[in-house]
């Protein structure tokens, strides 16, 4: 087996492989896993690269069920307490994600009036939805075996939402009469964006109803102690443990098939390319990498059609900075979005005393924002610098006037864009997500993990269920499912 790609789902399907008695290699371009749930380090603060927050780690979720099928211990982690305070800057009161369910009900009744049959309805599709992922259907078939776990798992409060299939969040509001409630659309277009790229009129019903539920029992958003890198250590050495290799700053450049499977061309760090032979190959980079990596002639024509049209997905410019915790806020929570106009959504982790980001006294604060990519790799020099330059003021002064922080209190800044996020993941022009979940590219109607090249299995998050370390895992674990059925072997996970 070859994966290639060290981010959460290459390094999952690796480990997954690797325990099941198979020869992994995994191909990894950078000189450290973890991808966008990576981190580097300046002095003395550790930062998380892209994901600052995990959700999985309850019992039954993605993280829990896969570390105790390694035999590993879950990582030393908090739970989020609220989930995120979302400040709509419309001078109202901002609103806290509690994590128990009946003191969030309570403050979204408080902060949007006659909304309740809104929410009753993203609560029970989202039941349905939960009881329905855990069964581990393969909602995107294209083959019998993915069919019958499809079908498998299908029960009737599941037939049931998937009448909606074809809904956007704006339609639940509209069926439930809230459509006209302002504030309570500015909430979920700023929610939604964080975990879906995009707003609610776009964000499929299905989907978005869940992500409203992830900071609330049973489940939970949590932080890590230490940095996000300790989920990429624990994979590892699952991987390592079972006999999997890892080839850190070897390069995948080109994919053929061959007698025996595929013929993986491979650019290692300072050294000759070499190819490397393999019966199967997981990729977890994302899809539009596959007309580069493929030739014309190998590829499907429209398979490659369909790859060419993907949507655009967004990029980030991100403020990585440490600040004097006493110039904190009093009580400042650990995730806030704020919803101005100018520099625009700003989604912003701040780390705990003692978790191990920054010295006592001290906080690291990483500010994050959506743009455009190829708006920034495809400027010049010059032109670039200006433009870094000028939205890191931006942001700079936000946060600022914000969080009431002087000149003084920061201790550490610096700012990363689109082309620098492409050098340290290697994705095409620095994008941070997978597919936008509009309803056409939801579920069933989004790409699967089985390709129609034989042999070639995707994962990551432009695959179902999408984005997230928790759902990058379970793209994981379908895409080994698969490829394990397609060699007579069940994969079930332990316990």
């Amino acid at each position: 087996m070859i994966v290639i790609g060290g981010g959460i789902a290459g390094l999952t399907a690796a480990a997954l492989l690797s325990r099941e008695g198979l020869e992994v290699t995994l191909l990894e371009a950078h000189h450290q896993v973890g991808g966008c749930a990576g981190t580097f380090r300046r002095g003395p603060w550790t930062f998380d690269v892209g994901a600052t927050q995990v959700a999985g780690l309850e019992p039954g979720g993605s993280h829990e069920r896969l570390l105790r099928h390694f035999g590993l211990p879950l990582p030393e982690a908090e739970i989020l307490d609220p989930g995120c305070v979302v400040d709509l800057c419309d001078g109202t009161e901002p609103i806290p994600l509690w994590h128990d369910p009946e003191r969030w009900a309570a403050e979204r009744q408080r902060q949007f009036p006659g909304s309740d049959l809104f929410w009753r309805l993203c609560d029970a599709i989202h039941s349905s939805n939960w009881a329905f992922a855990g069964k581990d259907p393969i909602v995107t078939p294209r083959s019998l075996w993915d069919l019958r776990q499809l079908i498998g798992a299908l029960q009737l409060p599941t037939l049931a939402s998937g009448l909606l299939a074809g809904l956007s969040m704006l339609d639940l509001l509209r069926l439930c009469g809230c459509a006209d409630d302002s504030r309570l659309r500015r909430f979920l277009d700023l929610q939604l964006k964080l975990y879906s790229q995009e707003p609610a009129d776009r964000t499929a019903a299905l989907y978005g109803a869940t992500v409203l539920n992830m900071a609330q029992a049973p489940l939970g958003l949590w932080h890590l102690q230490g940095s996000m890198q300790v989920l990429s250590d624990q994979l590892v050495e699952a991987i390592e443990g079972a006999g999997g290799t890892i080839l850190r700053r070897h390069r995948a450049t080109g994919l053929r098939p061959s007698s025996q499977g595929w013929d993986v061309d491979v650019q290692p760090r300072n050294s000759r390319p070499k190819t490397l032979q393999t019966d199967d190959v997981v990729s977890s980079l994302p899809p539009q990498c596959l007309p580069d990596l493929i030739a014309d002639h190998v590829l499907p024509a429209h398979y490659r059609r369909r790859l060419n049209a993907l949507p655009e997905p967004s990029g980030a410019l991100v403020l990585y900075g440490a600040v004097r915790r006493e110039a904190l806020p009093d009580h400042c929570p650990g995730h806030l979005q704020r919803g101005a106009d100018h520099p625009g959504s700003l989604f912003v982790s701040i780390s705990r005393e003692g978790d191990g980001r920054a010295p006592a006294g001290q906080a690291t604060l990483i500010a994050s924002l959506f743009t455009p990519t190829a708006d920034w790799c495809s400027l010049e020099e010059q032109t670039y610098q200006r433009h870094k330059h000028e939205r890191f003021e931006a942001i700079h002064t936000a946060l600022s006037d914000w969080l009431k922080l002087q000149p003084q209190d920061w201790l550490h800044m610096e700012m990363a864009t689109p082309r620098g996020f492409a050098g340290w993941t290697g994705r095409p022009r620095g994008m941070v997500g997978g597919l936008g979940q509009h309803p056409s590219r939801f579920g069933p109607f989004g790409l699967a993990g089985r390709t129609p090249l034989p042999r070639l299995w995707l994962c990551g998050d432009s695959i179902h269920p999408g984005e997230g370390t928790a759902g990058v895992s379970l793209s994981a674990l379908n895409a080994c499912r698969q490829l394990l059925a397609n060699r007579g072997t069940d994969l079930q996970l332990s316990g």
